[in-house]
Order: C-alpha cells, then structure tokens, then sequence
C-alpha cells in the first residue's frame, strides 16, 4: 500500500518537474531575438568584409570571389542561425550546405587560396551564428528571462579579432617570405649535371627574369634535349602568381 508520506513524495517530484518545464519554456521576447540576429549579422558581414576587402580582394582583384565570398558567409549565419533554433540541429545545416557546396564548386578548380578563405568565412559564420549572446537568468526565482550576455559578446569580438590577426599576419609581405614557383621546359640539357648547377641558375635567371631561390630537376628528354625545371622564387611587394597555380606538368607531357 502507499503510504501518506509517499503520496507527498509524489506530489513534491511533480511540482519539481512542473518547475523544470517552466524554466526551460522561457523566450525570448522578438526585440531580444531581433537584437541577437543583427548582433550575429552585422558581426560576420563586418568581419568577413575586412578580410576579404583588406587581405584577399587587395591582392587577387577577383571580383566574382568577392561576391560569392560575402554572400556565402552571410547565407550560412542565416542558415545555422535559423536552423540551429529547431530540432534539425546543426549537424544536418552543416550537411545541407556540404552538398551545395560539392554540386556549385566540383566542375570548377578553385585554388587552393580562394579555398581557404572560403573555410575561414564559413568558420566565422558558424561561430557567429551558434555562440550564445544572450543567457537566462532568474532560474531560482518564479520569472525566469534571458539577458544579454556581454562576456560571450566579448568572447565572439575577441575570437574574430583573433583571425583577422592571424590573417594580417599571414598576408603581410614585411613579415613572412612569398616563395612561388614557376615550372619550365628547358632546352640546355647539359647543363642540369650538379657540377654544373651554378651556370644553370645564372641562365635561368637570365632568360626569365627572376632571382633563383632554388630549382628540382624533372623529367628529362634526351631525345629533344629537354628537361623540366621547377624554379623557385621570391615574389616581389605585392606581386601575385596566380597563373603559375593553373600550369601542371602533365600538361606539358606529350601522350
């Protein structure tokens, strides 16, 4: 039989469980929710804007990488953003945006600078758009509410101070050595022997123009008298070499 005390013991743990479902019923109210998109928005499309106009766009001039960088970055805050608030989680958001991703850029080669900023923007949107700005409060009282967070507001500014840092730092000619590299099909065969690797260089440098930082010998034709050169180089104060990114050895060989 059930005693008196435990039907009281019953009684406690339903109220507890009604509490528990009351704190975790509380909302936001649609000011607050409107304040946390525009902080989340406007946060990433300023942030996503310095990198790309200050670090990438200043060297590549690529237009058609501008527009989708700010657009890509902007409609996956708002996917993760309104995505992560239901049941779906961010698991499946992330998946959705995978696929777009593999169907849009799998036809086209995009190099691989292109590509990292395009994971950098998309981390930031994803760190934006799930870090929590605001935090509920008033658990112990009868009115539970949430709050603006101003330490995980500060914690987000300081996380993407972090890698418009890391980026300034990266991109900077003053501060870190721009090696490229070009490859060349090369006519003197005679002289890619070791002992002769010092009138190798200075030919090379001769002829196109650059300061040899260091070279490999590739395949070698004797029956053209040709061999393939990979040379290195530093590259000058804002100087690019894009090109050299879409010529491939293979593409030389002949079949």
């Amino acid at each position: 039989m059930i005693s008196m005390q435990d039907l009281g013991d019953y009684t406690l743990a339903d109220e507890d469980l009604l509490d528990v479902q009351t704190i975790t019923d509380a909302m936001m109210t649609t000011g607050q929710s409107i304040t946390e998109l525009a902080i989340r928005f406007f946060l990433n499309l300023v942030v996503c804007w310095i990198l790309i106009q200050f670090f990438y766009y200043r060297k590549s001039r690529r237009r058609d990488y501008y527009f989708t960088f700010m657009v890509f970055s902007s409609a996956m805050l708002m996917l993760l953003y309104m995505m992560g608030n239901v049941e779906v989680g961010v698991g499946l958001t992330l998946g959705l945006f995978a696929i777009f991703g593999v169907i849009r850029y799998r036809t086209e080669t995009v190099p691989i600078r292109e590509m990292t900023y395009l994971f950098v923007i998309i981390a930031l949107a994803a760190m934006n758009g799930l870090a929590p700005v605001y935090k509920l409060t008033g658990v112990a009282s009868a009115n539970p509410h949430y709050v603006l967070s101003a330490g995980t507001v500060a914690v987000m500014l300081i996380a993407n101070a972090l890698v418009i840092c890391l980026i300034w730092v990266l991109e900077n000619e003053r501060l870190l050595k721009h090696t490229s590299t070009k490859l060349v099909l090369y006519d003197r065969i005679e002289l890619i022997v070791p002992e002769r690797r010092a009138e190798l260089i200075a030919d090379l440098e001769k002829r196109i123009g650059i300061k040899v930082d260091n070279l490999e010998i590739g395949h070698v034709d004797f029956l053209k008298d040709a061999a393939f050169i990979k040379v290195y180089y530093t590259l000058g104060k804002g100087e690019t070499a894009t090109i050299d990114s879409l010529v491939k050895a293979k593409d030389f060989v002949e079949q």
